[in-house]
């Protein structure tokens, strides 16, 4: 921790950027435990604040963009398998395919928790996808998928919610 601050659960410091990559204090993350903790450990609050959840502790977290991110993707006979951040794997409700004014593939996982596709993931449906006039299609077995318009709402930073009872100094055990 760096000298001087004092963390509470919605002050942690914590940030997931755009790239799906974790930031604390200004200092970005790369120890491959605490990336796999943290990615597996976050998860949305009633209020739709995200938050890292580690063993007994937790802390709200900044998410920049979306709050999962798609890391690979496959196709396969049942449909597009993908690999998700967090670690689940689930298949595509292409449904739920968007892509953005940036050129960026999002779709819903896990229920309706937004996920970005990696450059990777959208090169490995790049296959599927065909452009239409103006539009995108994703073409999955005999089905036709129109991918519609996505403009992502970030979700609520930690701060735009009410502290919980336990948000003293150091209650993370810092």
């Amino acid at each position: 921790m760096a000298s001087g601050i004092r963390h509470t659960r919605v002050r942690s410091g914590i940030r997931l950027d755009s790239n799906g990559q974790f930031w604390h204090d200004g200092q970005k993350v790369t120890h491959p435990g605490i990336l796999r903790a943290w990615h597996r450990g976050l998860e949305r609050a009633p209020d739709g604040r995200y938050l890292i959840r580690f063993g007994h502790d937790w802390a709200f977290v900044r998410v920049d963009d979306a709050p999962f991110f798609v890391l690979r993707a496959f196709p396969e006979e049942k449909g597009v398998r993908l690999r998700l951040s967090n670690g689940v794997e689930e298949f595509l409700q292409p449904q739920t395919l968007g892509l953005s004014k940036d050129g960026v593939l999002y779709c819903k996982v896990m229920g309706d928790h937004v996920a970005k596709f990696s450059r990777q993931a959208q090169a490995d449906i790049g296959a599927l996808l065909r452009q239409d006039g103006e539009r995108f299609l994703l073409l999955l077995d005999d089905s036709t998928w129109p991918i519609e318009e996505f403009v992502l709402v970030p979700p609520p930073r930690p701060e735009e919610g009410p502290a919980p009872v336990d948000d003293g100094p150091y209650a993370l055990h810092g």
